[in-house]
């Protein structure tokens, strides 16, 4: 009776080592199809090493301006070296990286322009450069010709001066994600830190205000939870972005731009697990689980909101725009300074028609004397930290 006991052991110990060995194998399958031994190498901008590869200053600070936050993550910049002055760039719209469904009008596009330039003139101060940006110095866009006029016409002439100063409070901030989409702590913002923050608008040509009233908390909540909604009910802007999503290392290293599981706030071997399974089952992964997904976010994420902002132009030319995103860029950097985060919540503000009714309830309430409403935002004191995101090789911002 002993020896078959021992047998009968044997036996399960055998079978429970074989079900744990199989699992294992399942694990490593689908670790290695999510990527687990591909290197990130879509995430080399974010190190403080990668801009001092150049010698020059041009490439240098553009290495560390494609940090900035934009559109979609679709990094719709390009670049030009003056061959004739080597203190001079120029910044142009990449007109292959607009977003028609939910930027039907471009202006996200150009607020990304803004970003960039914020963050270059704080890489560029870091460096020892001051820097000078002369906004559409060739003219206005060919409106009719949108796409053309992009690539003709530079958002930006960019000269950089040597500098005695290389005080750049905000320099540390390029380095960290700059979008949370996480629940926030109830902390509100302080009063010195909204009078900081507040403080960057002055020398703009775009308007912040910061809200912490719960009537405006109460109502911002309302547009974002609103705008998810129906951004998820749109064809064309699931369309689009599940032509932009990437679920494997691979696919990240090739593009190197757009969305990843990264976005919503995973990383480490959850995001290696994720992107394998539903690299394998794409169905985990489907539009409804999608939209399923941002609503609940958002619900989980207004819930948590003790401040929101708002940008804010007088009108809508394509340079208040560059303008708004150079403030955005601005207040984004310094909110992580003072170590705060935030989130864009802007879906109220898209100009395709299934939006046109909040839209137009938003600006009634907080733009009564006509003014754009460029950004909305979450701002807070984050719960969880948030990974950072595809960057581009800045050689690809080359053109």
């Amino acid at each position: 009776m002993g020896i078959r006991r021992q047998r009968g052991k044997k036996i399960v110990l055998i079978s429970v080592a074989s079900v744990i060995g199989g699992l294992g194998v399942v694990l490593l399958v689908v670790l290695t199809v999510g990527g687990l031994f591909v290197p990130a190498n879509y995430l080399q901008p974010w190190s403080r090493e990668y801009a001092g590869q150049f010698a020059d200053p041009r490439m240098q600070v553009a290495a560390q301006a494609l940090l900035a936050p934009s559109s979609h993550n679709m990094q719709p910049w390009t670049i030009r070296l003056d061959p004739s002055d080597p203190d001079v760039l120029y910044l142009y719209a990449d007109p292959s990286r607009l977003t028609p469904a939910v930027d039907p009008e471009d202006r996200q596009t150009m607020l990304s322009q803004g970003t960039f330039l914020s963050y270059l003139r704080v890489s560029a101060l870091h460096l020892g450069y001051s820097s000078t940006f002369d906004l559409f110095p060739q003219g206005a866009y060919d409106e009719t010709d949108l796409a053309s006029s992009m690539r003709a016409v530079p958002v930006a002439k960019i000269t950089l001066t040597k500098s005695l100063s290389t005080e750049s409070t905000d320099y540390g901030s390029l380095f960290l994600s700059d979008t949370n989409r996480s629940p926030y702590t109830p902390a509100p913002v302080t009063a010195n830190q909204s009078a900081e923050l507040s403080r960057l608008a002055a020398s703009s040509g775009a308007a912040l205000t910061i809200y912490d009233k719960p009537k405006d908390l109460a109502a911002f909540a309302a547009f974002g939870t609103e705008g998810t909604l129906i951004e998820t009910q749109y064809d064309a802007a699931t369309k689009e972005f599940d032509r932009l999503f990437y679920a494997t290392e691979s696919a990240k290293n090739e593009e190197r731009s757009g969305f990843a599981v990264e976005g919503q706030g995973t990383s480490g071997f959850m995001k290696y697990l994720i992107q394998g399974m539903i690299t394998i089952d794409p169905a985990l992964n489907d539009d409804a689980t999608g939209a399923k997904r941002s609503i609940d976010s958002t619900a989980a994420a207004v819930a948590h909101t003790p401040n929101y902002a708002l940008i804010s132009t007088a009108g809508n030319t394509r340079t208040e725009q560059v303008s708004a995103g150079i403030l955005y860029g601005n207040f984004s950097l310094r909110a992580r300074s003072l170590g705060l985060v935030m989130q864009p919540l802007s879906q109220v503000l898209q100009e395709y028609p299934s939006m046109a009714a909040p839209y137009d309830a938003i600006r009634a309430e907080y733009a009564p004397d006509g003014q754009t409403i460029q950004m909305m935002v979450r701002l807070g004191t984050s719960t969880t930290d948030y990974p950072q995101t595809m960057r581009r090789d800045v050689n690809s911002l080359l053109g």
